[in-house]
């Protein structure tokens, strides 16, 4: 069965709880990292569902590999910014392992809805 919405996608619907719970952590920053990595976190952390959503919109199976690739990419971009909040004293432990538990999730099934599209590029 052919997903016809973006919004059935799991790994669209795990990257939309990462994108709340980020924004949620971010509350806590301090003000002065309001345009500094508090803003760039959260950039990150939507460009995941919105890559996913939008390469599931385009119309070849290429596009939408290219799409989930920007992702992936952003996914680890994220990570990266989350170990520096905590190293910086801005997120505990107990969150930051929560995050990256999150983060590995998304990133496993993103990894396998592209290997799912590798054979039927067109």
């Amino acid at each position: 069965m052919a997903v016809k919405d973006y919004r059935e996608l799991i790994a669209w619907q795990k990257a939309m709880d990462l994108v709340e719970m980020v924004y949620r952590v971010c509350e806590s920053f301090p003000k002065h990292e309001l345009y500094g990595l508090t803003s760039q976190l959260r950039r990150a952390v939507v460009s995941i569902p919105s890559n996913i959503a939008e390469g599931q919109g385009r119309s070849t199976t290429r596009d939408f590999m290219n799409f989930l690739a920007i992702a992936n990419g952003s996914l680890k971009e994220v990570e990266t910014q989350i170990l520096i909040s905590q190293r910086l004293g801005y997120v505990r432990e107990p969150q930051t392992s929560e995050l990256i538990t999150l983060t590995t999730e998304v990133g496993r099934i993103v990894s396998g809805l592209r290997n799912s599209l590798q054979g039927k590029t067109t």
